[in-house]
């Protein structure tokens, strides 16, 4: 053999074991996570920055930095949520982040009383910045497109599951969800409303009302009809959980003088009318209730003396007398006072 083939040969051997050091560093599988897991790429992350937050489950980081770097991803991070499978192989795990193949992340929203509660939900589960989540809350020209304001913008909130970008910021967060709330009112839903010469924020403050009284789906819409018809006569609607809202306190069991002479707007024993704005997130069944309440003469209701969440309902004062007694008398009895 002479030196020229043996050049050639050397070189090729060469090649191929280049070849299949990079083969390998690209299909081997290269995270020592043992089943999947999630890394979280912020916004305004740099390589060095993904790198430090990824390099915990790599079992060789130069391996992964080289094959990172042949397919561009140290000049194309994307921020996200991204889901890393066991053993992923660098060629995967950089395909994925290259190309910001996130995992959405689920949103369960419940029912909440507070901005500060449900802004505290989103913003530990999504990268979305609270201050700024709280600031278009507040913002009564940019909530006017949907005809809310800063008291009734917690409507918005309706209780369901979403899926959200995990880096999505508070302004996509917050239209995402008002667009949801938004499909509620539909032509049918906004004149039953009507109607009810209520619109559809007010709608929502007493739905809201209603969720909190009772947990009885098939109570519900007798409970906004007594509320209907209060409001219909001129009469305070004396809700208890508004006074309790507005005394900051929901743990009371048993509502004193103190709670319903607490002077605030969202007092209903203290003011007119309905609350400024919703006292919780209110279920679509709270909702539906409010819409579809039947035409009844009930001007009273009572939890019932056998704490089974149920009520008593009354058409007049004498009658609620004596239910509000019994319910009295069974916490008297089991040494309620607060």
């Amino acid at each position: 053999m002479n030196n020229k083939v043996k050049i050639i040969l050397g070189i090729l051997i060469l090649a191929a074991l280049i070849v299949a050091f990079l083969g390998r560093n690209f299909i081997s599988g290269n995270t020592s996570n043992e089943k999947n897991t999630f890394v979280y790429v912020k916004t305004g992350s740099d390589f060095n920055a993904l790198l430090t937050t990824i390099a915990p489950i790599l079992k060789n980081k130069s391996a992964f930095e080289n094959v990172a770097s042949k397919m561009n991803l140290t000049t194309n991070v994307k921020p996200g949520r991204y889901e890393v499978t066991p053993n992923m192989s660098n060629f995967s795990l950089v395909k994925m982040l290259r190309n910001g193949n996130q995992k959405p992340v689920r949103l369960v929203l419940n029912k909440y009383r507070m901005k500060k509660d449900v802004i505290h939900k989103i913003c530990t589960e999504l990268e979305a910045d609270s201050i700024a989540l709280l600031q278009l809350l507040n913002n009564n020209t940019y909530l006017a497109q949907w005809d809310l304001d800063s008291n009734t913008a917690i409507a918005a909130f309706t209780p369901n599951t979403y899926e959200f970008y995990w880096n999505s910021d508070a302004k996509k967060v917050f239209e995402k969800l008002v667009k949801a709330y938004t499909k509620i009112w539909t032509i049918d839903n906004k004149a039953k409303a009507q109607q009810l010469n209520l619109s559809p924020s007010q709608v929502m403050t007493l739905a809201s009302i209603v969720d909190e009284e009772t947990n009885a789906n098939d109570e519900k819409g007798k409970i906004a009809s007594v509320y209907l018809n209060r409001l219909k006569q001129g009469m305070k609607l004396q809700a208890d959980p508004t006074s309790k809202y507005a005394y900051g306190d929901f743990t009371i069991k048993r509502v004193l003088n103190k709670h319903i002479q607490f002077p605030s707007p969202y007092n209903t024993y203290y003011v007119q009318g309905l609350p400024p704005g919703p006292i919780c997130t209110p279920k679509q069944e709270s909702i539906a209730a409010v819409l579809n309440a039947p035409s009844t003469s009930y001007l009273y209701f009572c939890a019932k003396e056998d704490f089974s969440g149920r009520h008593n309902f009354a058409t007049n004062g004498a009658e609620h007398l004596a239910n509000a007694k019994k319910f009295q008398d069974a916490m008297n009895a089991r040494g309620i006072k607060h």
